[in-house]
Formats: structure tokens, sequence, C-alpha cells
């Protein structure tokens, strides 16, 4: 099933500014708090510095720039994941999937990289892996997407044929050319299969339960008797029966 979205929708479900799991994602590890604490320390010294030697009469851009570097720690996670929404809302158009997971398998990816001299002067590489886990989601109009996200434990409970959702974007007005997807929020488990939170949880658990609900509505709803139309039956003419329309 696929349903489009007003830009309204669009614009609440793919935030401009970045939510606290952008925020998080982006924050990374320990290690990399302190490398971004470091160089705010080392921009609001720099700044200080030039300041005393130059003597510059420029009070109000030097404290600005000050103060914007000694924050690099807080708003480069900031920037860096409102530019990724960004770059998902230069679509035109999105739309609300909902299929089954078709199947799934793990893999393992590299990650990273690093080099390193040992004992004799010979370059030894290092290749940092991860697993991932690899779902393929369709439905019954053909439509199949695959997704990677990094594995993780509560993912062990996915199995086939669950129901899975998430945002499909598009160019195109009517859809039939997905550029991109986003993270996967599978409803019977609660679960959300990701390796970067596009979406605003609540208002796409939002659109989900309308949607859900719509269905069962319109389910419920009586049809409309109509009456059959008339078939036409032939008689054996050597009998001496003529041609009669019945119900």
């Amino acid at each position: 099933m696929l349903v489009p979205l007003t830009r309204e929708k669009f614009e609440q479900v793919i935030p401009f500014i970045a939510t606290g799991a952008q925020y998080k994602y982006y924050s990374g590890k320990f290690s990399d708090f302190l490398q971004r604490l470091l160089i705010s320390i080392a921009s609001a010294a720099a700044v200080l510095l030039i300041k005393l030697v130059l003597d510059l009469h420029l009070g109000g851009l030097i404290f600005f720039v000050g103060v914007f570097g000694a924050l690099y720690w807080m708003w480069d996670p900031v920037m860096r994941a409102s530019l990724r929404n960004a770059r998902c809302r230069r679509y035109k158009y999105i739309g609300f999937f909902r299929g089954r997971i078709l199947d799934y398998w793990v893999t393992e990816e590299i990650v990273g990289k690093q080099e390193t001299v040992n004992n004799q002067g010979e370059l030894v590489v290092t290749r940092n892996t991860e697993k991932c886990l690899n779902l393929e989601i369709g439905d019954n109009t053909g439509f199949i997407a695959e997704t990677k996200a990094p594995l993780r434990d509560n993912y062990k409970i996915i199995g086939r044929d669950r129901v899975a959702e998430m945002i499909v974007f598009s160019n195109s007005p009517d859809l039939n050319i997905i550029e991109e997807i986003s993270d996967i929020y599978i409803p019977s488990l609660n679960l959300w299969v990701e390796d970067y939170p596009y979406v605003r949880r609540d208002f796409f658990i939002e659109v989900s339960r309308r949607l859900r609900r719509k269905r069962a509505e319109s389910s419920r709803r009586p049809r409309p008797r109509t009456r059959p139309r008339p078939q036409r039956r032939y008689e054996d003419e050597e009998y001496g029966y003529d041609e009669e329309y019945g119900y």
C-alpha cells in the first residue's frame, strides 16, 4: 500500500531542525565528543589570542566568533543532521508505504580501516567491520525496497511476513519512481530498523494509526447492493425453444 502525503505532512515527518535522535546519531561516541570539545577550546583560544596580539577594535564581531567557535561541540551535530534532513526535503513528493518483510539476512560491512607500521617496518592495514541487517520489503503490487542497518540485539525478533512501514521520497507526482526510503517501522513489534533516524517518530506513528483506522472503517462499511447483470441463456433451437434472458 502506497499513500501520497501532503507537503504539510512532509515537513512534519521530516523536520528542518535536527531531532533529539538525530542529534544523538551525529554526537557519536565519547571520543567524538572529546574531539569536538578540543576543537571548541582551540577555536576560543585562537580568537582570544588574535584579539590580544593584533589589538583589533572589533569587539562585537570578535565576541561572536569566539562564542561560535567555543560552542562548536554543541552545534556541529545539529548542523550535520539538519543538512542531511535538507537533502531529503529537496524531494518534491513523499508517500507512506506499508508492505511486508519478504526476506532478511546479515552481512559484514567494512566501516573503516587503519594503517599502522609493525616492528619490521611493514605497513599493516586493519579493517574495521560491523554486522548489518538487510531487509527486503515489498507488497502485492511488485514494489520491492531494500534497506540496511547496523545489527542490534533487539533485531533478533524480526521475521518474514511482518508488516513494515516507511516513508518513500520521489520527484514524481504519482510516486512511480522512488528515489530514497526512510527508516523502517514494524508496528507489531513497536520496533525501528534504522541507520539514520530520518522521521519524527511521533508524527510517523500518528500517520500510521490514522491510515490503519481509515482502512478498518472502510472494511466495516457496508457495500451497496447491486443488481447482477443479466446473462444471456441460449436454448437448443432444435427443440423449438427461443432465446431467453434470465437473472
